[in-house]
């Protein structure tokens, strides 16, 4: 029982010594994900279109 006690009383101490983000750090790393994303999105939409196009003119369909 006092390996639990400890344990929880470790946790307790770790836990204090956490920074949580505020609300306009999340705001700013949910915008900066999603520009990133959308902007790989669609470079690769690009390049998946050159390579369909490519393809065609090879194969001749």
């Amino acid at each position: 029982m006092e390996k639990l006690t400890t344990y929880f009383s470790h946790v307790k101490s770790e836990i204090q010594k956490v920074i949580f983000p505020t609300k306009t750090q999340i705001r700013q790393a949910f915008v900066a994900v999603f520009i990133v994303v959308t902007v790989i999105s669609i470079f690769l939409a690009l390049v998946d279109m050159l390579m369909s196009s490519i393809v065609k003119a090879v194969v001749g369909s």
